[in-house]
């Protein structure tokens, strides 16, 4: 099987099927584009176990990915798709960057989920965006635009309402959406604690990538205890 491309957190393969793609995840963790990084071992069964389970429950309510099934504990099949490059961040709870740019306090609840979107180039720093750079660019035509937008707001409600059954709070997340070569548009990547910012509901305690980037809480222990709660669902 080829490698066809190796990230931070991933490597992607060709697999024996046509238009089917093997994703494996790796022990490797970073925080501000790579500028901090380890290897830890058991993130990338982590990784992987959760978002299968969660691309799995999305899936029962109504919304497609290209996840197709979980093959070991750090891999799983995936439809085939060109990724648009674009990262969709969604945001119920003001914390992180948007406290900096903006000024809002950490923890402060938005009236409604703020959606905004960031250029994937490593070589700029992904850089925030609007929807005329989107069209400028050429990242994203403004018909798929309006569905990304669309299917990004259904994840975050069947999520809130998932992190919601567990007790937990979801402040906010970064997806990744696909088209297929059939024109299909597919929620993509993965779905974990590297990609979300959660808390406890009662202590506002980080279940999320936060408690390495803060070197606050070991990254290991916290997922486990995310998937824990998952599974007991």
């Amino acid at each position: 099987m080829t490698l066809l491309y190796e990230g931070k957190a991933k490597s992607v393969f060709t697999s024996d099927q046509e238009d089917v793609l093997r994703i494996e995840y790796k022990d490797e963790v970073t925080a501000g584009n790579g500028a901090k990084k380890d290897k830890m071992f058991g993130k990338g069964r982590l990784n992987n176990l959760i978002t299968s389970k969660i691309f799995g429950i999305l899936a029962q309510k109504g919304i497609e990915s290209h996840f197709i099934e979980q093959i070991s504990d750090t891999e799983q099949l995936v439809k085939a798709v060109d990724i648009f490059p674009l990262e969709v961040v969604v945001r119920n709870v003001a914390a992180g960057s948007i406290c900096k740019r903006l000024g809002f306090e950490k923890g402060h609840v938005f009236k409604q989920p703020l959606l905004e979107l960031f250029y994937k180039n490593d070589d700029l720093n992904d850089p925030l965006i609007t929807d005329d750079h989107v069209e400028l660019l050429e990242l994203a035509s403004k018909e798929e635009l309006v569905e990304i937008k669309e299917e990004a707001l259904k994840v975050n409600k069947a999520l809130s309402t998932l992190m919601d059954d567990m007790n937990l709070i979801l402040v906010d997340y970064k997806i990744e959406f696909g088209i297929t070569k059939d024109g299909q548009i597919l929620l993509a990547d993965e779905i974990s604690p590297d990609t979300c910012r959660i808390w406890d509901k009662d202590t506002k305690e980080n279940f999320d990538k936060d408690v390495y980037r803060e070197d606050t809480g070991s990254l290991i222990d916290t997922y486990e205890t995310f998937y824990k709660k998952l599974e007991e669902l």
